[in-house]
């Protein structure tokens, strides 16, 4: 196990709440022993915290308790769950919430008040279920707008694996448990740069995607996060190491001077990206979608993101599968959108195929 972790700013963990079992796990012990400062306080459920989830007064420190807490669990359900967008597969999550503080992340709408990152210890049972469920698949009779050839596992549809990597293993044990499986390729979106996933050899077989928004939207609503421009520097260097790698356009988010900002942003993927990295790129394009849960909580600590994000006159309501009360663009601007921003990557960055848009 990496002992010699730069320093992160990230960071500064002060309290961990830990499940027993959790705790008492090998993953569980090098989350401790990374952080030996740390306050650990026993708890029954890693979803059900009251001081933490329940407590209305932390929507004041939503930015400063994602650094300052962790909390340590058990994956108790392991399902690949179907989804046929940007992957196959949706992997039995590694970890939920994120130490970064985007404000229109939609992971903290189940949790309340706080988000801060929860560890799944259990990591051996994860990749075992992985490894067991990429076998019964064999290979992939027909490509489709996930891949040609393999089948594809979002490893982090509710956290961000690089940011993972530097609290634990559990990334570099997906990225080395992939490279060994033919058939079968991990993905996972960042918007965090983290050079030490350079050292992994994925050999192929991770599909990074850098999240990229214009960096006027970014330095607004991508709080915590690596700044645009060394998201896009990074790409050859990833390319290099052995991962896949491709672009998310998302959230695109609409008001004044959209367009241009973002053909400025195209243009400068294509003067900083590397012809390799052309070469196999591709992106996926997702329109904001916002929430009322987390809209509210928003106003909490960061109201003036609520003036992009929340625009009524623009969206409509969506009720989502889960119950949530999510709003998004209505249909016809959201599709009138759509058709330019296409157009401004055929204008700006041709080579740069659009796997799906959503």
């Amino acid at each position: 196990m990496p002992t010699d972790r730069r320093p992160m700013p990230l960071f500064h963990v002060r309290e961990i709440f830990a499940e027993p079992a959790a705790a008492a796990s090998p993953r569980g012990r090098q989350v401790l022993e990374r952080f030996p400062g740390a306050r650990v306080v026993e708890v029954d459920s890693h979803w059900r915290i009251p001081h933490l989830h329940g407590n209305a007064g932390n929507v004041e420190r939503w930015a400063r308790i994602k650094s300052e807490v962790l909390v340590l669990g058990v994956k108790k359900t392991l399902a690949a769950r179907p989804n046929g967008r940007s992957a196959d597969w949706i992997a039995p999550s590694s970890a939920n919430g994120c130490a970064l503080a985007c404000a229109y992340c939609y992971v903290p709408r189940r949790k309340g008040y706080a988000n801060p990152i929860t560890v799944f210890t259990n990591i051996d049972r994860i990749v075992a279920h992985l490894a067991g469920h990429v076998r019964r698949q064999g290979r992939k009779p027909a490509p489709n707008q996930c891949d040609p050839t393999a089948w594809v596992y979002d490893i982090g549809e509710n956290n961000d694996c690089s940011v993972d990597a530097l609290i634990c293993d559990n990334t570099a044990d997906l990225v080395r448990a992939f490279r060994g499986w033919p058939t079968a390729k991990a993905s996972f979106a960042t918007k965090w740069v983290n050079r030490d996933l350079l050292a992994l050899d994925p050999r192929g077989r991770t599909r990074i995607r850098f999240s990229l928004m214009p960096p006027a939207d970014a330095r607004l609503l991508d709080v915590r996060t690596t700044p645009v421009p060394e998201r896009i520097a990074a790409a050859g260097d990833f390319l290099d190491a052995g991962y896949e790698v491709h672009f998310n356009l998302s959230p695109v988010v609409l008001r004044a001077g959209w367009q241009r900002d973002w053909a400025e942003l195209l243009h400068r993927m294509d003067d900083m990206l590397p012809a390799a990295v052309k070469a196999q790129a591709a992106a996926e394009i997702i329109m904001l979608t916002h929430n009322r849960e987390l809209h509210e909580v928003n106003l909490g600590w960061h109201p003036k993101a609520e003036e992009l994000l929340w625009r009524p006159a623009l969206q409509e309501a969506k009720t989502s599968g889960n119950g949530a009360r999510n709003v998004r663009y209505r249909a016809a601007g959201k599709a009138a959108a759509l058709a330019e921003l296409r157009g401004l990557i055929d204008r700006y960055a041709p080579w740069l195929r659009v796997r799906y848009a959503f």
